[in-house]
């Protein structure tokens, strides 16, 4: 019984997932709506980045300001960007600039090995922030023996790509070491006329490094490292200039995994990140810092029954000289209580945590799910749960901000049924999600500025995500529709930038020798601004993907992206690449 809803889900039914409760959990036993994206899905989307991988699973849409490197929001379930926790590897990412959330442009795919992607408010389990969901994103672990790898490639807008790393397992040691350099000429990414003529490019660095001590086979040890440089042009007025993101990212994480019975396992991780950008060539500075501590304890109280007790710390510091004056931070601590149950056909899945903040106090959180496999390969599930979100740093202390603003909140109920039979399943997930006390940058407040960060807004989430899978001989073919409604409850606008439906179609065969795949990608006009005359049109994207062993050791993929070379925008005033084409070569011994 498959409970995924994504058509890019190549896991099987006994598959081991763990956004759902943060303990171990089959994925065939998980009542939340996940999904899973492994390394061979992400490699035949074709996508070139984390951001466009996620736009083609049901319920997310993305926009951009003009390319892969460039501002970039992600829409889980029509909620904004910030209301999703993101993890590399066990370790949180987060930005306390403006609104928050994760700089989705600072995280390279090509070193991501596995995606988890979890709908719906997880406050009770993860804390603050996660109101639309959390996506997990795990890199490669060692394995038996030693595999290394090198690859390169080239396509449209002068785009490269430069790759090679080395992973294994000997004795008691596993480890993965990879190393990333890319980069594009890019091109105008700015539509009106009076706009800097130039293309606007990018290039980047990456490294990724991953080491594991089975000490016993009962406790274990391991270490993760990232970090990415990355430079990115961005038009800074109505001529040629050399303006520039620079951003860095870097996380680092450490953890101690024990079992210490066949009913007692415990984790403790220490974990900090970072994200920092600078303005070129102002040199304007910003600078997040983000350090969590995590004591997790997971109970087998029987074959059907599970609990869970978590302790965490959560310190947050941001700098940015220009609008506040010094240093601030902030710490969370918090206490989290879970349990699984499961009867027969019926399962039930508990979670409550308490989070204690240094400036706002004490919050509850909870949630409740139940499902009921009422037929063979059936189940009807529904869930609800609370959630909420600690305003920025930012937004409290700049010189835009009021220190007396409130947490965000939401209180989201869904209903889902699904089908699974081997590799083919079908799911329908309906939702509502209901958010107070949300922030936003509006004229007026107390700041001093004609506009300030106030709790004004209201909004309400809500739509029907279908989904499946079915392979018809020689051909897999997958899919997703999603119908949303997400709008400002104050206004009765819908919110920006985001359609009210759209479509991910796809098939994937082996012709002769080759593997190729067709995916057809659907969205409905949107608003570019809340309540704007201005409309963003709909559009219909084709993307087509192959991939070929030309020998024992070496594969050629190729993508030819938006093949009808469609013109369409994801924010007003900002292009998009057109028809592109990409052409990579991978040594990989067997």
């Amino acid at each position: 019984f498959c409970v995924s809803g994504s058509p890019a889900v190549a896991a099987s039914m006994d598959e081991v997932v763990v956004s759902a409760t943060r303990a171990e959990q089959r994925l065939s036993d998980v009542l939340a709506d996940v999904t899973v994206v492994d390394r061979t899905a992400i490699e035949r989307s074709g996508s070139n980045s984390v951001a466009e991988l996620l736009s083609r699973q049901p319920g997310v849409q993305i926009t951009t300001t003009g390319g892969p490197f460039t501002t970039t929001n992600v829409f889980v379930r029509g909620a904004n960007t910030q209301y999703t926790a993101v993890y590399l590897d066990g370790v949180r990412l987060d930005s306390q600039t403006t609104s928050g959330g994760v700089t989705w442009q600072n995280i390279p795919l090509a070193l991501i090995d596995r995606v988890e992607i979890l709908r719906g408010p997880a406050a009770a389990v993860y804390g603050s922030d996660s109101m639309a969901g959390v996506i997990l994103l795990f890199t490669k672990q060692g394995e038996a023996g030693v595999q290394p790898f090198v690859g390169v490639g080239y396509g449209t807008h002068g785009t490269y790509r430069a790759e090679a790393g080395v992973s294994g397992a000997t004795g008691v040691w596993d480890y993965s070491v990879s190393a990333l350099r890319e980069g594009s000429e890019g091109f105008n990414s700015k539509t009106v006329a009076k706009a800097d003529p130039d293309k606007d490019g990018y290039s980047r660095t990456a490294l990724n490094a991953k080491l594991g001590l089975q000490i016993n086979a009962a406790h274990r040890l391991q270490a993760q490292w990232m970090k990415t440089d990355s430079r990115s042009d961005y038009d800074n007025g109505t001529k040629k200039d050399n303006a520039q993101y620079k951003r860095d990212m870097q996380s680092v994480g450490a953890s101690w995994i024990a079992q210490w019975s066949q009913a007692y396992r415990s984790t403790v991780s220490v974990n900090t990140s970072s994200d920092d950008y600078r303005l070129l060539p102002s040199n304007e500075k910003t600078q997040t810092r983000l350090n969590t501590y995590l004591w997790q304890n997971d109970f087998q109280l029987s074959r059907h029954q599970k609990l869970t007790a978590s302790v965490e710390r959560r310190e947050d510091q941001f700098t940015n000289p220009k609008v506040q004056s010094g240093e601030q931070s902030r710490h969370q601590d918090a206490l989290a209580l879970g349990y699984g149950f499961r009867m027969g056909s019926h399962s039930w899945q508990l979670n409550a945590r308490h989070d204690k903040d240094s400036e706002f106090g004490g919050k509850t959180t909870g949630s409740a799910a139940y499902g009921w496999d009422f037929a063979p390969q059936w189940r009807i599930s529904a869930s609800m749960g609370t959630a909420f979100r600690v305003p920025t740093l930012y937004q409290r202390f700049s010189i835009y901000g009021d220190a007396t603003l409130k947490p965000e909140e939401s209180n989201n109920k869904e209903l889902m049924l699904r089908w699974g039979q081997g590799d083919n399943f079908a799911s329908a997930t309906a939702y509502r999600n209901k958010l107070t006390n949300m922030v936003a940058y509006s004229p007026g407040g107390v700041c001093g500025q004609s506009s300030c960060y106030q709790n004004v807004d209201q909004a309400m989430l809500e739509g029907i995500t279908l989904a499946g899978a079915y392979r018809f001989g020689a051909v897999k073919w997958h899919g997703s529709v999603d119908f949303q409604n997400p709008r400002n409850e104050k206004t009765g606008n819908l919110l920006a930038r985001r359609s009210q439906r759209f479509v991910t179609v796809g098939a994937d065969t082996v012709l002769h020798t080759w593997e190729v795949g067709a995916e057809l990608q659907m969205a409905s006009r949107r608003h570019d601004k809340e309540g704007d005359a201005k409309i963003l049109a709909g559009y219909t994207l084709l993307n087509l993907s192959a991939s070929k062993s030309i020998t024992k050791d070496f594969t050629l993929t190729a993508r030819l992206d938006n093949a009808l070379d469609r013109h369409y925008t994801l924010a007003n005033d900002y292009a998009t690449a057109g028809r592109t084409f990409y052409v990579g070569v991978k040594w990989m011994p067997q």
